[in-house]
């Protein structure tokens, strides 16, 4: 990819969208918040290389759904599912390209740096 990859972060908590993006950010990416409301989720008009969703949505909309959605829209983005379950669910494992549990920070920047063909998790210098 060239220059900054831009994440899209799909959940349905404020706070996690604030403290993803801050990571996302720090990692020399461009984080797009994408918040899930009752019924919707508000997609960003802009290009998207990579997606990062939660898997405990609450509402009406499904963590499948969210990530149909977001194949049709961007489509080619990698998704990674990002979420405090242990394992990958199996309903959502064919959409996912990886699986990253909460509270790892390291290892979901290991993980967008695998998707945007960088060897380490910081912005490109080129």
């Amino acid at each position: 990819m060239n220059g900054t990859a831009t994440v899209l972060i799909i959940d349905d908590d404020p706070t996690h969208l604030k403290i993803y993006g801050w990571i996302v950010n720090a990692a020399g990416y461009e984080a797009l918040p994408a918040l899930v409301n009752l019924d919707r989720i508000e997609f960003p008009q802009k290009r998207v290389d990579i997606v990062v969703m939660d898997y405990r949505l609450t509402g009406q909309i499904t963590a499948v759904q969210a990530a149909e959605l977001a194949q049709s829209l961007y489509p080619g983005a990698p998704i990674i599912v990002l979420s405090d379950v242990y394992d990958l669910p199996s309903d959502i494992a064919p959409y996912a390209q990886a699986f990253v549990r909460k509270g790892e920070p390291a290892k979901l920047v290991e993980t967008l740096a695998k998707f945007s063909n960088r060897s380490e998790g910081f912005a490109d210098t080129a």
